[in-house]
């Protein structure tokens, strides 16, 4: 492949979260010859949209670019663009008025304007369809992939994360702790407030993930955390499979996905996954997790007290969820999207 491919790499110095992740690792995995282009040093906010807009023309020209962070330079038309979800369309109150503002002005002129869009799941793609009127054949499907690294642990592994976390018991649910809306944050307090006296006295919820406030969302901070929670924080990557590995089950009752990569960590480490049953989520669970109704609380509790109850249906889950785990790989990811760099370059 030869260097007329470049790529927006403005979002790699960001903060890891699953956009950052994909680019990683579709990067590291990038033929010869593809050239990222970044700012010179972190820029984030309006900073970063400027240079985006004004600064990355200049350097693609006579290139394709490829931008893989649902964003780009609306001046550049030789474009192949990588969009996770329309979350900021479809659910503008989750955001600040800012960050939705921009969005909701950026992403369907964008669309409308590269030469090729790659999602990461048929739901995203149904949704550019519908918001955004993109044509179909202007779309190509691309899963997401999974590190090799995110597997069942031994218990020595186990035990060290838990030690080096802080982790009160050797038996816990995990759970995000994010502060982003869709992440269904005071709902699972809810639920974990009302099974406090129906589930063993030595298990705990632990919330990983980061809980810092942004500029992005409109959240609040919980208050009153129940009992026997364990707010972890932020969790070093070389850390988090074996807090995967180490949990009784993984809940995530997500409101909104793109894709749910989390619940694809989770299987591939062993773990039994209560999840939702809406958006993309459903396209990467299969039937090798418990899918709920997020919105419903009973739901989550009545699935919640079973899977904590029955070793076995624990056991049959955590079987699937490995299977299920091996049919998404980075490498095949990465070779299916520079497939299509390639076809338009």
């Amino acid at each position: 492949m030869s260097t007329r491919i470049v790529c927006n790499a403005r979002n790699i110095s960001a903060p890891l979260t699953g956009v950052q992740r994909y680019t990683r690792e579709l990067l590291q995995r990038a033929p010869e010859g593809v050239t990222e282009i970044a700012p010179p040093y972190p820029l984030s906010g309006a900073a970063g949209h400027l240079w985006e807009q004004c600064v990355l023309p200049l350097h693609s020209r006579d290139r394709t670019l490829w931008s893989p962070g649902n964003t780009g330079p609306l001046a550049v038309r030789n474009q192949v663009l990588t969009i996770h979800d329309l979350a900021t369309i479809d659910h503008p109150e989750w955001f600040s008025r800012r960050f939705a503002t921009w969005y909701n002005f950026l992403l369907p002129k964008l669309v409308q304007r590269v030469v090729h869009v790659i999602t990461i799941s048929h739901f995203t793609k149904q949704r550019l369809i519908e918001r955004c009127a993109v044509s179909e054949d202007r779309i190509s499907v691309i899963p997401n992939g999974i590190v090799k690294s995110f597997a069942p642990q031994d218990t020595s592994t186990v035990r060290r994360m838990r030690e080096q976390l802080k982790i009160p018991s050797e038996h816990y649910v995990l759970a995000t702790g994010s502060l982003d809306p869709r992440k269904n944050l005071e709902r699972q307090l809810s639920i974990w407030r009302r099974i406090q006296n129906d589930v063993p006295n030595d298990l705990w919820l632990v919330l990983f993930g980061e809980t810092a406030s942004s500029g992005i969302f409109r959240h609040t901070h919980p208050h009153d955390l129940p009992a026997r929670v364990h707010v972890a924080g932020h969790v070093p990557d070389d850390v988090i499979p074996s807090l995967y590995a180490g949990a009784l089950v993984f809940l995530y009752p997500s409101m909104y996905e793109g894709f749910g990569l989390p619940v694809l960590e989770a299987m591939a480490s062993g773990t039994p996954v209560i999840t939702s049953n809406v958006s993309a989520i459903p396209e990467v669970a299969g039937d090798s997790a418990m899918c709920i109704n997020p919105y419903n609380e009973d739901d989550i509790v009545s699935a919640l007290l079973t899977i904590i109850g029955d070793a076995s249906l624990r056991a049959t889950l955590s079987e699937k969820g490995r299977k299920r785990s091996e049919q998404f790989s980075w490498e095949k990811s990465a070779h299916m999207t520079f497939e299509v760099l390639k076809s338009v370059s």
